[in-house]
């Protein structure tokens, strides 16, 4: 019966105090429990202190990954085509898959079927996105740049035939091209309108 008084926890995510607190046991039980549940299938561990009900990962919506994304590796921010295909600028859409930006490593996790990928950057680079609702996901312009980049590291690839690049702001995307290497500017003309 202590799965029915997760369920009125009614959040997204929660940590082993809040845990606690709704089973009414000391945090060293708690850790234990976390554990076997885990375990059994009936909490997911998203990272330490992390954790999710499995019930409930079937009806997340895409913003509600994007903000468990952001907690996986902190700072981090929805980026690539991720970002694109939210937008509805590429064509391309990825299923069960979420890429990111990050400043401490470049790592994958698979969670319940879903992949996240996050792609470490310079930290120079590491600016261009926004806060919505409660997650943090790159602004268009920058989320191509990003791809852009590191294709030029050979690190990514994109379709940039499924870009529509209408989509753009031609001038924040320059101003974005300023703090990019010389390189990466080459690789952006072809596409800036006439």
């Amino acid at each position: 019966m202590k799965i029915l008084r997760l369920r009125k926890l009614n959040k997204i995510y929660f940590n082993l105090r809040e845990l606690s607190k709704a089973l009414d046991l000391p945090l060293s039980s708690t850790k234990v429990l976390a554990s076997r549940y885990v375990k059994s299938g009936l909490l997911i561990r998203i990272k330490r202190d992390i954790y999710v009900l499995s019930e409930q990962w079937l009806y997340f919506s895409l913003e509600n990954k994007f903000l468990l994304t952001n907690l996986m590796q902190s700072p981090s921010y929805i980026s690539l085509l991720t970002a694109l295909a939210y937008y509805e600028i590429s064509t391309q859409m990825q299923q069960e898959f979420i890429e990111s930006i990050a400043l401490k490593r470049t790592k994958q996790i698979t969670i319940q079927g879903t992949q996240f990928n996050f792609s470490k950057i310079k930290p120079e680079l590491y600016f261009g996105f926004v806060r919505k609702q409660d997650f943090f996901i790159a602004e268009p312009e920058k989320a191509f740049l990003d791809a852009l980049y590191l294709m030029s590291l050979k690190r990514y690839t994109l379709d940039i035939e499924a870009i529509d690049f209408s989509k753009f702001d031609w001038n924040k995307l320059k101003l974005f091209l300023q703090r990019f290497p010389s390189s990466i500017k080459k690789m952006v003309m072809p596409y800036e309108p006439t």
